[in-house]
């Protein structure tokens, strides 16, 4: 039990931030757009690497250093391109998509974004696969590990579970069209932001 709460928390003080993932999570459940869906692929795409992690597939980032920064400017392209089609969404004249049919976001293209966000970005990497699982190599046995990692993926679902549910309820407030836009506003603004410190990081990366 206790290896399973030190990884509760551990992963709790990685994953409480506003990055990517919670962002997305956040957005689409306000919009009421797959944010159940949305929040459960996210979990999975952490349990899954979090896993790898502590399984000890942690030195991969080290040994191949150029997967990092092809990652990263994979990330950096993506974020960017998605934070001004949202910026763009926000500036349209057309009613935002909210309260739709959840046809208005089909399920492949959703689950497509998911996996974008949760996949694209070297954060989730090296808070995932090299942190949990390199603290995880401080345990001797295979089973402390895995209690360990269970306690870290445990934090991961109660999280983008309970984001999705509370933006879910605040969206009743919202369910108008200014605050979508403005919603949508924010969101593209703080994805661009994301994009220049990751492409900062990126940039460093190259002359480690």
């Amino acid at each position: 039990m206790n290896h399973f709460i030190e990884g509760f928390l551990l992963q709790a003080s990685l994953i409480i931030a506003l990055g990517a993932q919670t962002l997305f999570v956040l957005e689409s459940s306000l919009k009421k757009q797959h944010g159940l869906l949305i929040a459960l692929i996210c979990s999975a795409c952490d349990f899954i690497l979090i896993a790898v992690g502590v399984a000890g597939a942690a030195t991969v980032f080290i040994q191949i250093p150029s997967l990092k920064l092809i990652v990263g400017i994979f990330g950096v392209s993506f974020l960017g391109y998605y934070g001004i089609k949202k910026i763009l969404e926000s500036l349209s004249t057309k009613n935002p998509e909210h309260g739709k049919n959840p046809s208005t976001k089909n399920i492949k293209q959703v689950i497509l974004l998911s996996l974008s966000f949760s996949l694209l970005n070297p954060h989730v990497y090296l808070d995932t696969v090299v942190l949990i699982g390199g603290y995880s190599a401080k345990f001797p046995s295979l089973y402390d590990r895995s209690i360990f990692g269970l306690g870290a993926a445990s934090f991961s679902t109660l999280w983008f579970l309970g984001l999705s549910a509370f933006s879910a309820m605040l969206s009743r407030f919202l369910n108008n069209r200014e605050a979508m836009k403005k919603i949508s506003l924010i969101a593209g603004l703080i994805l661009l932001a994301l994009a220049w410190k990751l492409g900062a990081d990126v940039y460093r990366w190259r002359y480690l």
